[in-house]
């Protein structure tokens, strides 16, 4: 079975694969401070849950990660509880996606692994959205070369910069506004910034499509996509086992060498 960890800025999701099948799946908080140790009693926990353990059954880890003192600590990790060594998602990692970008090494490795598991669903063009502690976009090319894209403030990263620069402005919980007319400063925030949200996407998609030669498939992952999907008028798709799919798919790609 193979384990795989997308390590993001504010919540680490891992999967386990038997397969094809997902099995299991957990989030956790991100901790930059996590030792490997730490990590490790962890991962024996989410482990003991499906009757499995470090010594048995998992016979693969791969890793994506934006947080480079946990990339370190979860290598360290896999390397002395696993005893062998993870896939990390890298620069030199085959990912079978060639990078069109002016700096190919700063590119998130989680908008690779989105990019080449959105193109084995969809094909090119597509366009990939990460609702997470930032939304990003994402241009694949028919050919199958990411091609680079947008980064713009989270939905909720958005709404608490709000709240902690305006005095009179507070955190609000994020549910969906009953219209676009708030009827309360609440209501007001929620629709500013949830539909507000929307719009971008639409926005954002639309320009994407043209500049890709007019139409590329809309795939959407992330945490809080569902609460900004339905308010959008672009039909997109939506895969939250997303990046869990492009881990599983680069793992193999590096397996077999």
């Amino acid at each position: 079975m193979l384990l795989a960890v997308d390590v993001g800025n504010t919540q680490t999701h891992i999967g386990i694969w038997n397969g094809e099948n997902l099995i299991a799946e957990w989030r956790i908080s991100t901790e930059a401070r996590r030792t490997s140790d730490e990590l490790a009693l962890v991962f024996q926990q989410f482990l003991h849950f499906e009757g499995l353990s470090f010594s048995a059954q998992v016979s693969g880890v791969v890793l994506s990660s934006v947080v480079p003192s946990l990339t370190a600590a979860h290598r360290e990790m896999v390397e002395r509880y696993f005893h062998f060594d993870p896939v990390v998602v890298e620069p030199g990692t085959r990912t079978g996606m060639p990078i069109a970008t002016d700096n190919p090494r700063e590119v998130g490795a989680d908008r690779i692994v989105n990019a080449v598991a959105a193109y084995s669903l969809v094909g090119g063009p597509c366009v990939v959205i990460d609702f997470g502690t930032a939304t990003t976009f994402d241009a694949v090319s028919e050919a199958g070369e990411y091609l680079g894209g947008a980064i713009a403030p989270g939905v909720q990263v958005s709404a608490n910069a709000l709240a902690s620069v305006a005095a009179q402005l507070q955190r609000i919980e994020l549910v969906q506004p009953r219209s676009v007319i708030g009827r309360s400063t609440v209501e007001s925030l929620r629709s500013g910034v949830l539909l507000g949200a929307a719009a971008m996407v639409d926005g954002t998609v639309e320009r994407m499509q043209k500049e890709l030669g007019g139409f590329a498939a809309p795939v959407a992952t992330g945490g809080l996509a569902p609460l900004v999907l339905g308010r959008c008028s672009v039909p997109i798709r939506h895969e939250p086992l997303l990046t869990l799919r492009g881990l599983r798919i680069i793992y193999e790609r590096n397996a077999s060498h």
